[in-house]
């Protein structure tokens, strides 16, 4: 597929007269979806199905790729596909019927209480390492915080008794994010009994660190949550991004104005937080469903 891919980025440059920018966009996004679909065996345009794409931009979604992003890398495949078309060298081109509108409109993967629940009581030892992995899982939830302000936290931003962080989020923006009294109490006991037996001589300013002594990296974050997910015997697939989601899914759900979740989770646009509306929305037409005599 890649040199089909080459020969369609020069079509783009040669006869189109499209810029160097704009030909480097479309190759990012098709050989990021050449690259996964060999993950599923498959290399010729003529194998590819619809259920192959789909799962491509649900792995992009689950590796926090934004709504945005995955929506213009399905046009990138389309007018791909179509070129393809147009020169004979494909049948068909199956994204014809895939409307990147409607495809997301899909919800963001959210948890319920419950599954949240056990998530956060996976890290059972009283050991530092599991001090520490229950204190950042609570905070990750109590606050929505995104993984990369989580893991650049510093301590001095931290402020435990009025129970509130000050997150430096896109675009060097600072916000003010309150937390709860549990999350607070495992952050404490983090503090007291884990923490100090990580720092190092000259030691890091963040707030969560390895056991060396550095800071956390997005990476490891990852690696944990996916560890106690398994742990937790959850089968749905959990990132940072789904406790990010998962909190603000709970607080509209709660009631909580749509403008306070905007500011908590740092988002410049309300039109990006609108987007759990929709999740609202589903549990009132399943309660609808359940409960109407006429449903």
């Amino acid at each position: 597929m890649r040199p089909l891919i080459e020969q369609f980025l020069d079509y783009l440059t040669l006869e189109c007269g499209l810029s160097p920018n704009t030909r480097a966009a479309y190759g990012h996004d098709l050989f990021a979806f050449a690259d996964f679909f060999l993950t599923r065996g498959v290399d010729r345009p003529a194998d590819l199905r619809r259920e192959t794409i789909v799962d491509a931009l649900h792995d992009g979604k689950a590796h926090g790729l934004a709504v945005n992003t995955l929506s213009r890398r399905l046009v990138a495949l389309k007018v791909f596909l179509r070129y393809l078309v147009q020169e004979g060298m494909l049948e068909r081109n199956v994204t014809d019927v895939m409307d990147a509108p409607k495809i997301w409109k899909l919800l963001p993967g959210t948890l319920s209480l419950r599954e949240v629940d056990r998530l956060l009581a996976a890290p059972t030892g009283d050991d530092p390492r599991h001090l520490r992995d229950r204190a950042l899982l609570e905070l990750l939830y109590a606050t929505g915080m995104r993984v990369s302000e989580l893991a650049d936290l510093p301590l001095e931003d931290l402020h435990l008794d009025a129970g509130y962080l000050r997150v430096l989020g896109k675009g060097n923006k600072m916000r003010v994010v309150p937390f709860g009294e549990t999350a607070r109490q495992r952050v404490t006991q983090y503090l007291s009994e884990a923490r100090p037996r990580f720092v190092k001589t000259g030691g890091a300013r963040e707030l969560f660190l390895t056991n060396r002594g550095r800071k956390l990296s997005r990476k490891t974050v990852w690696w944990l949550i996916k560890g106690y997910t398994r742990a937790a015997g959850l089968t749905a697939r959990v990132t940072p991004h789904t406790l990010r989601h998962s909190f603000a899914s709970h607080l509209l759900a709660n009631g909580a104005p749509l403008r306070l979740i905007q500011e908590m989770l740092g988002h410049a646009d309300i039109a990006t937080t609108q987007i759990y509306t929709h999740v609202d929305g589903q549990r009132l037409m399943a309660v609808h469903r359940q409960f109407h005599p006429r449903a």
